[in-house]
């Protein structure tokens, strides 16, 4: 059976040269990089080649690079650590009504220790208008974050415009970049950001692996305590193999960050126009133009994501309905609701995000093969029986 894996918004497949550079660091040279003994150099020496490789891919500098478990853990630590290093300035925090869970959470965590946090909204196409962000800044305020792109629809967030305001406030900004670190050309300091949060497996890395830059001279309160790792910012033993995977896939990335992004754009543009005229009832959700190169996101009406999911499964295409955090919790998009979707269309959402290793047949399989399911589903649908007979 042919098989398509459409869900690299989800994570992307380890590259062969990723897995060979990591692979000594399981074996040979298994020494701690904290050890001072002979065994730790080898260690110690690639885990800073590591910082430096993945400082270079954001133009930052290795020194402003903090290793972590995951971007989750990158994005807590941002929020967290930022807002209670700073909270004698003020507690009030500015976060886009979009973010992913990891923001979502750690503002209601800051909330229950006695921050005030602000949601501001998105428009149609997922897009924070910078405007908004101006109106919900305070005397107090001193976090914002701003994803950088929207995993979900794929959105990309006008950031740069967006921090000349919130600096401009006397606020620190933060920018969730896990969407984007490795996927589209990133420059901290034309940004303007004072933070980002990044993950390895989502530009060919290993899971496990992933980073927050901090600009120089920012403070910030560590979420772990224990040890002087990290610059005493990140306590616990480095897992070593996937931060080596991290520094080499972010080598790869910078080197071919151009012709992947041509490559997946005429993917992504095939999808955007092929599936719409394949399958009547189906939205395009996302920004038109300001989007991921490899993202293409829809509503199908009347039927649910989840239903799709299981027969492009039974097909070999593997895709996704909403993000990966959500699609087990069978509740609605916030994302979409926040776009101002009616449940009804939120319901049946589907994403397909590109890889390096899909190709043009690959698209054309998933033109094949999904209308058939589509009206397969809506022949058992009580809301298409509805629209049928005009009642919608």
């Amino acid at each position: 059976m042919k098989s398509a894996y459409l869900d690299n918004q989800a994570t992307t497949p380890l590259l062969p040269e990723v897995l060979e550079t990591m692979l000594p660091f399981f074996k040979e040279s298994f020494g701690n990089a904290q050890s001072l003994h002979d065994w730790g150099d080898a260690p110690r020496e690639a885990l800073e080649d590591a910082r430096a490789e993945v400082a270079k891919l954001i133009g930052g500098r290795p020194e402003e690079i903090i290793f972590t478990a995951s971007g989750t853990e990158a994005n807590n630590f941002a929020l967290k650590g930022l807002a209670q290093a700073h909270q004698s300035k003020g507690k009030h925090v500015v976060i886009s009504a979009i973010e992913h869970f990891s923001v979502l959470h750690s503002a209601r965590t800051l909330e229950k220790w006695g921050f005030e946090v602000t949601l501001v909204p998105v428009d149609g196409y997922a897009l924070v208008d910078p405007k908004d962000v101006a109106s919900a800044m305070r005397k107090e305020t001193i976090l914002v974050s701003v994803m950088h792109a929207n995993g979900e629809v794929g959105t990309i967030q006008p950031v740069a415009e967006i921090a000349k305001i919130v600096t401009a406030a006397g606020a620190l900004f933060h920018t969730d970049a896990v969407a984007t670190a490795g996927t589209i050309p990133i420059d901290v300091a034309e940004l303007g950001v004072d933070a980002l949060s990044m993950a390895a497996n989502q530009f060919y890395g290993p899971k496990g692996a992933g980073a927050l830059w901090l600009r120089k001279g920012t403070r910030i309160i560590p979420l772990l305590d224990g040890g002087v790792q990290e610059g005493g910012r990140r306590a616990g033993t480095e897992n070593l193999p996937a931060i080596v995977g991290m520094g080499k896939a972010a080598e790869i990335a910078k080197r071919d960050i151009q012709s992947r992004m041509a490559k997946l754009v005429g993917l992504r543009d095939m999808l955007l126009h092929r599936l719409p005229a394949a399958i009547d009832h189906v939205l395009v959700t996302g920004h038109p133009t300001q989007r991921l190169p490899g993202h293409a996101s829809f509503c199908i009406e009347f039927i649910e994501g989840e239903s799709m999911l299981m027969l492009l499964s039974s097909k070999g295409i593997a895709a996704s309905s909403g993000s990966t955090c959500t699609s087990r919790a069978l509740k609605a998009s916030h994302v979409l609701t926040a776009m101002g979707l009616p449940a009804e269309i939120v319901q049946g959402s589907l994403l397909f995000t590109f890889g390096q290793q899909i190709t043009e047949g690959d698209v054309g399989y998933l033109v094949e093969v999904l209308p058939p399911i589509v009206d397969r589903l809506r022949q058992m649908s009580p809301l298409y029986a509805d629209f049928l007979k005009g009642r919608r």
